[in-house]
């Protein structure tokens, strides 16, 4: 039986990580454009025994992706299956253990093309460790990757349970937690907790104001947070990182947001 420190890595690529694909996929144009058009249905799966899988899914309709968490069971075939033998191999291959290659299933040679272009783009991405000189657009697709993976890293380990993270959510009230660029509002994230519950979002929450907005005055200061790169308390200081809300909450948020890297790195 997988440990638990495997299943948590492993709900954090198959529920964070990979989900990031669709964003990478509709915002940088050369890899939108191979996917104008396009109709497929795309899976990254692993066994969890010798019956049962971990699976995320993606149907492509005329280039506009959806994604589902677990196994496809649609009426289509699926076009490109990368399937791992082991939660394991999984967790290995996207830390970059290149060891741990999956079985291939391949219908259809130029789809599976196409989707290793974005595959490859989401690791050469968050491989980045420095904020992109002179790039703003790549340092905001950064940052909101980031955002997104966060948000959502945060809230799957809670739903599996994680002790540290279901604790805090189970004494929690209704609260949402945010995350921002100043001025670039497609570049937010969020997530909402109450009684152990939580729901990830991306965009700006705006049924009210957030109880805790992690906000940053550009894309680089963000960065600088986001890949461990600034020191927190100087761009405090200097307004290149707003919290906005009680200070101990950004402590709290922090801690789990580095728990969520630990996962992913």
């Amino acid at each position: 039986m997988a440990s638990d420190t495997t299943r948590y890595t492993n709900k954090v690529f198959m529920s964070a990580v990979l989900p990031l694909m669709k964003a990478i996929a509709t915002d940088i144009p050369e890899l939108k454009k191979k996917f104008e058009g396009v109709n497929a249905v795309y899976q990254v799966s692993a066994m969890k025994n010798a019956e049962e899988k971990e699976a995320t899914h993606f149907i492509v309709e005329n280039g506009e992706w959806n994604v589902k968490l677990g196994e496809y069971f649609g009426q289509k075939k699926i076009d490109v299956e990368l399937e791992f033998s082991s939660l394991e191999k999984m967790n290995e291959f996207f830390k970059g253990k290149m060891i741990s290659l999956p079985k291939m299933k391949i219908k259809s040679f130029s789809k599976f093309l196409k989707f290793m272009q974005v595959l490859l783009k989401m690791s050469s991405l968050l491989n980045i460790t420095e904020p992109p000189e002179n790039d703003e657009k790549t340092s905001l697709l950064l940052c909101k990757l980031y955002f997104y993976l966060l948000s959502s890293g945060i809230s799957q380990l809670n739903k599996m349970g994680h002790p540290q993270i279901h604790e805090w959510t189970l004494k929690s009230p209704d609260r949402c937690y945010q995350w921002m660029v100043e001025g670039h509002p497609e570049c937010t994230a969020y997530m909402r907790i109450k009684a152990g519950k939580s729901r990830a979002g991306r965009g700006e929450y705006k049924r009210s104001k957030p109880f805790f907005c992690m906000k940053f005055d550009c894309a680089t200061s963000a960065l600088k947070i986001l890949l461990g790169t600034g020191d927190m308390f100087q761009m405090t200081a200097d307004s290149q990182l707003i919290m906005e809300g009680a200070p101990e909450f950004g402590v709290q948020i922090g801690d789990y947001m580095m728990l969520v890297g630990s996962y992913a790195k």
